[in-house]
């Protein structure tokens, strides 16, 4: 079969929903319309490893109207929105194999089903992909890849240290207008959007504990405090802990934040962020997610061995009850908070980061052969453009250097 999706006849609300998020994507419009006239793809085959989303269907159909073969499979067994993927395959006739809610079995094999046409291309949120082809030895006819996303790239950067990545990579999670506007901004709203639809919390006088103050924990902190939370935070890194209080907000260890928060989102990109002594310290009632790329930020198992008992009290909320009566909220299994429990980032965002995947494709069939067995960052030129063109998309106009600045600034650029 050239799919695995939950149900075709979903199609048609896939559909609209679709085009509604294609109308705040003004930026991957304009990356589709010279696509369709230039065909930078064609030949090329594509195998893309993302969150199943609204947004990614446009990213699929513009790499598809530049020429490219497609395929698609889901990043995380939560986040498909399972009418997407029958709208991909019915309309689009792209292959997709993604089912939301699918078993660690059915994940990995669609992941093999997403290398099922033999890909040149690899795009990847969370090196999946690239991690089985390299176990798998299979990578002797990669072009190159990209990556989405933190935790990907440090995977990525790992095994290029080691000298074991046998393609290049070019980081999109890198690219200013992918951290500085999808991370921060799309992370911070959607994460909060997931834990008050799980919920249905007030988050206005909770104690809400971050943890991570890289540019997903930055989001996230400022829209809790502009909803009228009291946000700790909690990091290793001095810098960024330092950052935090000067942004306002309380830093401290895990261990003190574990004896007052109400709700904790993990966004390190780590292990074991929140372990076993942490729940055993945390009141009644605590909400606990995650809304880094994996689940393993929590130490579910940990927390399964304290509790007497669990049981489902909402839609993917599930009750753990401890030996001293107290009882622990887990959202959505532990997984990315904002796509098991929401609908994933904003379009307006996700326009900048998707446009930055198209173009960083198009840039690999024109240079990989040339490139290192490395992790790159998006060509600055590529970064610029797509901030310009976004810019132009929202109606708003910035200021020109004259050319007696240009002038000048060269001649600082010279040491003259």
């Amino acid at each position: 079969m050239d799919y695995d999706v939950k149900d075709l006849r979903l199609a048609p609300q896939g559909r609209m929903r679709i085009e509604w998020a294609e109308e705040s994507m003004p930026v991957l419009r304009l990356v589709r319309k010279r696509f369709a006239k230039e065909r930078p793809l064609r030949g090329v085959r594509i195998a893309a490893c993302l969150h199943v989303t609204t947004e990614t269907a446009n990213l699929m159909q513009t790499l598809q109207v530049g020429g490219a073969d497609v395929r698609l499979c889901a990043s995380n067994p939560l986040s498909t929105q399972d009418d997407t993927a029958a709208s991909l395959v019915a309309h689009d006739h792209i292959p997709v194999f993604a089912i939301k809610g699918e078993d660690k079995k059915t994940y990995y094999r669609h992941l093999h089903d997403a290398l099922g046409h033999h890909p040149t291309v690899t795009m990847d949120d969370g090196c999946d992909l690239v991690s089985t082809l390299h176990s798998e030895k299979k990578t002797a006819r990669i072009l190159g890849g990209t990556e989405e996303t933190t935790t990907g790239v440090i995977r990525l950067r790992s095994m290029a240290a080691k000298g074991v990545l046998k393609f290049p990579v070019i980081s999109v999670n890198d690219a200013d207008t992918k951290h500085m506007f999808d991370n921060r901004y799309g992370t911070g709203q959607s994460t909060l959007d997931g834990m008050i639809r799980a919920t249905n919390r007030l988050i206005a006088g909770s104690i809400v504990v971050v943890a991570g103050y890289g540019w997903c924990g930055r989001g996230i902190a400022a829209r809790a405090k502009g909803m009228g939370a009291d946000v700790i935070v909690t990091e290793v890194d001095p810098l960024k802990g330092l950052e935090a209080v000067m942004d306002g907000f309380r830093a401290m260890p895990m261990e003190d934040a574990a004896k007052v928060g109400d709700f904790f989102v993990t966004v390190t990109g780590n292990l074991k962020v929140i372990r076993k002594e942490h729940f055993a310290a945390m009141k009644d009632g605590a909400i606990v997610c995650n809304s880094g790329h994996f689940n393993v930020e929590l130490d579910i198992p940990a927390l399964a061995k304290l509790a007497r008992r669990r049981k489902m009290v909402r839609d993917s909320v599930e009750q753990f009850i401890l030996a001293n009566g107290r009882r622990i909220n887990l959202l959505g299994e532990g997984r990315l908070v904002n796509l098991a429990m929401a609908e994933g980032h904003p379009s307006s965002v996700m326009d900048m980061s998707f446009a930055n995947q198209a173009l960083a494709a198009e840039y690999l069939v024109k240079h990989g052969r040339s490139l290192k067995k490395q992790v790159y960052p998006v060509p600055p030129a590529i970064d610029k453009e797509i901030a310009r063109l976004k810019l132009a998309g929202m109606g708003v106009d910035i200021d020109r250097l004259t050319k007696e600045q240009e002038k000048y600034l060269a001649s600082w650029e010279m040491g003259t």
